[in-house]
């Protein structure tokens, strides 16, 4: 299974305490979903903050830090086309003069 999946990361919703101090660097525990369906604004990829085993069993709030989409595959992750316009991008294009 082979894939290009296109995200940036918010910093400012990342809990520092989950930093991770490494021998060679600082790390932060992130969980990639790919989902089947895509999003209305066209992303298919959600990016959060792993959560630790008792978070997931009191059913914690994920923190999302990004949402992305698939951009190139082989075949075994369908990538994802933008199917409409977010309705606030639409409203917005409209305001425009020209």
């Amino acid at each position: 299974m082979s894939a290009i999946i296109e995200f940036s990361i918010n910093l400012d919703k990342l809990d520092k305490s989950k930093i991770i101090k490494g021998k060679k660097g600082n790390y932060y525990p992130i969980t990639v979903s790919v989902n089947d369906e895509p999003s209305p604004y066209g992303d298919n990829v959600s990016v959060f903050t792993s959560q630790s085993k008792e978070e997931r069993e009191a059913k914690a709030s994920r923190t999302y830090v990004a949402n992305g989409k698939v951009v190139w595959t082989n075949g075994s992750i369908v990538a994802v086309e933008r199917t409409q316009q977010p309705a606030q991008a639409q409203e917005e294009e409209a305001d425009f003069p020209f």
